[in-house]
């Protein structure tokens, strides 16, 4: 790898790290601490999901407009309002219960996303640009530390949680995110287009014939996005449900609760460079990673509670496995997404350059940060007013509808092609082999 190449995976690398290890802390005790509050269950999947709400917002206009803001500016900045909004995030046990504590939630959490989607998105349009023919080996290399913070912010969050209380957790969590500032503004190559404070040298001219509309008017896109809809959606539907569902019915403590999530983070860190390495070295098989890791989340998210139908009781030793199958079939779905979705806006007239990818990483950012919208707020609904186990199950049945429709789609154009070429094979084997003689000709001979 180049110079450049390597400080990019750093950089890319402690922003994927830090971040998720901030927006992981929450789980283990928030909702429990919300509850004291008198927050009920659907207002806390509503706080976890104004996020991925603002998210999605976010990283379509920025995802538009990265070329004119700058990738170096737009991760930079994105930190600095980030890691301000967790640490403000710390403080805000000191309010008054009720209406003054939730609208403050929403307000932070509200601008904390704006600046994670900004780095975020900026991030996977650097990493695209930089590595165009590896694109899912080093997104998976980078899932590695996607999963180190999921996997070390749930019980390290719980720990500095029962050990200092709600404070501290938000405060150190803040300063590490900080930390990847200056990281990041001495790491990252210096970008040489003259639009912002930070400039770029990816190939950084706007393009008038790549829009978001253009580009979602793919039917093949929207099925793609449809799939990473409701990966989010179930990741969502397990931060905001999970923790007081284990409290409750298998009478965890809230440092439990944090090991207990390791089994969803571990096995999706440790797969995704496998999967990286197998979506680039054999495309063809990204379909059926894709179907059956769909097939799998669905599977295992309905016996995570387990559904009533099966009449099993919650145990802790079922809910750990599906939480492995769960971490694990994740990854082998969402991997190959986005290469799949560069490889499609190729194959449709979209140019290649840091235009189109901003337009890409910013679509799967948005339809990942809805999903992670829908499951904890709906999840949430449907878990007041039901329970876990019937909300889990619809998270399933929705993961089992995406496939379904997504491998019927690619079996319907698969028959088209097949369709068009023996119509090919028929009309070349009618025509003559030798072109008509003139029949004049014929006679004069």
């Amino acid at each position: 790898m180049s110079r450049q190449q390597i400080l990019t995976l750093i950089a890319m690398a402690s922003i994927n790290f830090s971040s998720m290890i901030c927006y992981s802390i929450l789980g283990p005790f928030f909702p429990s601490e919300a509850k004291k509050k008198g927050v009920s269950q659907a207002m806390i999947g509503l706080i976890f999901g104004i996020y991925a709400l603002c998210t999605l917002v976010g990283s379509l206009l920025l995802g538009k407009y990265i070329v004119q803001i700058g990738a170096k500016f737009m991760i930079v900045a994105g930190l600095f309002v980030s890691s301000g909004c967790t640490v403000l995030f710390g403080f805000l046990d000191q309010v008054s219960d009720g209406t003054v504590f939730i609208v403050l939630c929403f307000i932070t959490r509200c601008i904390n996303a704006i600046g994670f989607s900004a780095a975020v998105t900026a991030s996977f349009a650097v990493l695209a640009k930089v590595f165009p023919d590896n694109i899912a080996t080093v997104l998976g290399f980078m899932e590695i530390f996607t999963g180190l913070g999921l996997i070390l912010g749930p019980p390290l969050g719980g720990w500095l949680y029962q050990s200092f209380g709600y404070e501290i957790p938000f405060v150190f969590m803040g300063c590490l995110l900080f930390a990847t500032v200056p990281l990041n503004l001495w790491i990252l190559p210096n970008y040489s287009i003259p639009v912002c404070l930070f400039h770029s040298n990816i190939d950084a001219v706007p393009s008038s014939q790549n829009s978001f509309l253009r580009l979602c008017t793919r039917i093949k896109i929207l099925l793609i996005c449809f799939v990473v809809f409701t990966l989010s959606s179930g990741l969502g539907f397990l931060d905001a449900t999970l923790s007081i569902f284990a409290i409750e019915k298998l009478n965890l403590s809230a440092g439990s609760v944090g090991l207990l999530m390791i089994g969803l983070s571990l096995p999706y860190g440790a797969a995704s460079p496998v999967f990286g390495v197998i979506s680039d070295k054999y495309p063809s098989n990204r379909k059926w990673m894709m179907v059956i890791g769909g097939m799998a989340t669905a599977v295992s998210f309905c016996f995570l509670g387990p559904l009533p139908v099966f009449h099993i009781r919650s145990q802790l030793w079922l809910t750990v496995l599906m939480l492995i199958v769960v971490g694990f079939s994740l990854c082998m779905t969402c991997i190959p997404t986005f290469a799949e979705m560069i490889a499609c806006a190729h194959e449709n007239g979209f140019e290649e350059g840091l235009s189109t990818l901003g337009l890409v990483s910013g679509l799967f950012s948005a339809v990942w940060s809805a999903g992670m919208f829908f499951g904890p707020t709906i999840g949430g609904y449907i878990t007041q007013a039901l329970n876990f186990e019937w909300s889990a199950g619809v998270q399933g049945a929705i993961a089992f509808l995406a496939e379904t429709v997504d491998h019927a789609r690619s079996f319907f154009f698969r028959s088209q092609k097949a369709n068009r070429t023996d119509r090919s094979l028929s009309e070349g084997e009618k025509s003559p082999l030798l072109p008509k003689t003139d029949h004049l000709r014929v006679d004069v001979s």
